[in-house]
């Protein structure tokens, strides 16, 4: 790129001495920060915003690394309680009549081995609230 007013030359991008573009730790952190609430594979993502998944791998893996707090031999064993929730879009195609019934339900699996069983669609919101109810910090209902 040229600077009209100067007459210099410029890089656009920052390379390595192999020609790689160097992606600042500033930019990284900001991409990873919208890849979490994309809710898109890291493939999708990767493609989405012009990077190598094998590049975006890594710094996920590296931010996954930092993150991780260290691990003491006496929590070793014992179960994760802090354990992230993970979303997954369900699309209903075609709603059924309360006639036309086959029996099938989504199953919601809740903490601590609960379940709720949502067989008509109208049951939905109730589920909804449920779960965003005990997302909330104990005391805060």
């Amino acid at each position: 790129m040229t600077n009209m007013e100067s007459g210099a030359v410029t890089p656009l991008l920052k390379t390595d001495a192999l020609g790689r573009v160097r992606t600042p730790a500033a930019r990284r952190e900001r991409l990873l920060d919208e890849f979490e609430r994309s809710g898109m594979s890291g493939l999708q993502f990767a493609a989405f915003v012009g990077i190598k998944y094998q590049t975006f791998a890594t710094w996920a893996q590296q931010r996954r690394r930092r993150r991780k707090p260290a691990v003491s031999s006496k929590s070793a064993g014992q179960a994760d309680a802090t354990k992230q929730v993970r979303w997954m879009e369900a699309v209903l195609e075609q709603a059924q009549s309360p006639t036309e019934s086959n029996g099938s339900a989504l199953v919601v699996h809740l903490p601590g081995g609960a379940r709720a069983e949502v067989g008509e669609l109208k049951q939905v919101p109730l589920v909804v609230a449920l779960v965003r109810a005990l997302a909330q910090p104990p005391g805060a209902c």
